[in-house]
């Protein structure tokens, strides 16, 4: 009926007392009195309860159950006046909601162990062509040269072929991969901060400059777009 327990209860009291004082109400009820005295509030409110003045005392006594009936009129009219509302906001709410299409998948990672996650992932996709752009500097303050070159292994180890763009001081001594193709650009042209990895319809992020954090997003459509932009610049280096 849209009641609460506490003014159902208070109600159902009420309905066998008669008109009576707060505290039968409460005894009857089973509620504490200051709880009897608000559910009586709002009951008055909704015109379920009434009260009187008897001397310096005041009484309360429940309404007719036919009060329940415009209760619940009274919802239905206003359950009604909220579905033409939403009925006339609708279109425009679906719009915003298929203005995106496709909704990206988006996992967070945080520190060495996060970034870690992130290339297990990478090494798990079936897709045996990626992309990569990163900042070589901070890449190797991160990961020592034993981890580089076991993320390598395990890269040769699936043959999976990777173009890379990477930045450094200066042209740096890489790590053999035979599946590998890297193009250098300086840093200081191009002064990356994060890794950037395309690989099937998953785009990874990893920042190396102060907290480690990382995140993979999965969405064909902007996999994709990157993945052009990626070529755009791999012909132009």
């Amino acid at each position: 009926m849209g009641l609460s327990d506490k003014e159902a209860k208070t109600y159902l009291a009420s309905l066998g007392l008669g008109s009576t004082s707060v505290q039968e109400i409460a005894k009857k009820s089973g509620l504490k009195r200051p709880t009897t005295y608000f559910a009586i509030e709002q009951l008055v409110k909704k015109g379920l309860m009434s009260s009187f003045e008897k001397g310096k005392k005041s009484f309360f006594s429940a309404e007719s159950p036919e009060r329940l009936v415009s209760l619940i009129a009274a919802q239905k009219k206003k359950a009604q006046v909220l579905e033409e509302e939403l009925q006339s906001v609708l279109p425009e709410l679906n719009n915003v909601f298929n203005l995106t299409g496709e909704k990206p998948m988006v996992k967070f990672f945080e520190g060495k162990e996060g970034i870690k996650a992130i290339q297990e992932d990478i090494l798990k996709t079936e897709d045996k062509n990626i992309e990569n752009i990163y900042p070589r500097d901070d890449f190797v303050k991160v990961f020592s040269e034993a981890e580089r070159k076991g993320y390598i292994a395990e890269l040769r180890k699936k043959r999976i072929k990777i173009r890379t763009i990477y930045t450094s001081q200066a042209p740096a001594q890489l790590i053999l991969n035979p599946y590998a193709k890297r193009k250098f650009v300086p840093c200081e042209k191009f002064p990356f901060s994060s890794d950037i990895v395309i690989y099937g319809d998953k785009i990874a992020i990893g920042t190396y400059k102060g907290k480690l954090i990382g995140i993979i997003i999965e969405s064909k459509e902007i996999a994709e777009t990157l993945r052009l932009v990626f070529n755009l610049a791999w012909q132009t280096v």
